[in-house]
């Protein structure tokens, strides 16, 4: 069994403190850590199992295939396998329109 190294990339640092903010202020701290740690276990997955993730339908469409999605509660976890490395890209509410927040960072022309 493959093995592959995880890493979390700006963007998606970014996305945990926008959560955590926005978590803590609207259902208070025992939310934030719910969610956190269905979070963690689902990232932990990713180095033992990275071609589990499902492909999101919004990257199908573009024929990305060397991304990879995993679901941790109301949170998609979207990641990028190059190699043997798994680049954390973004971490988003489910409800939340991803080809809008895919564009915003391409044009921010942030890769991290």
């Amino acid at each position: 069994m493959t093995t592959v190294r995880v890493v979390i990339l700006q963007g998606a640092e970014a996305d945990l403190r926008d959560l955590r903010h926005y978590l803590r202020r609207s259902f208070g701290a025992a939310a934030w850590q719910n969610s956190y740690r269905a979070i963690k276990r689902a990232v932990e997955c990713i180095p033992t199992h990275p071609q589990a993730g499902k492909l999101p339908d919004e990257l199908t469409a573009l024929n990305l295939v060397q991304y990879g999605q995993v679901l941790a509660g109301m949170n998609r976890i979207i990641y990028e396998i190059r190699g043997e490395t798994a680049y954390v890209h973004i971490v988003c509410d489910v409800r939340r329109d991803l080809q809008a927040l895919l564009l915003r960072r391409l044009l921010e022309g942030n890769p991290q």
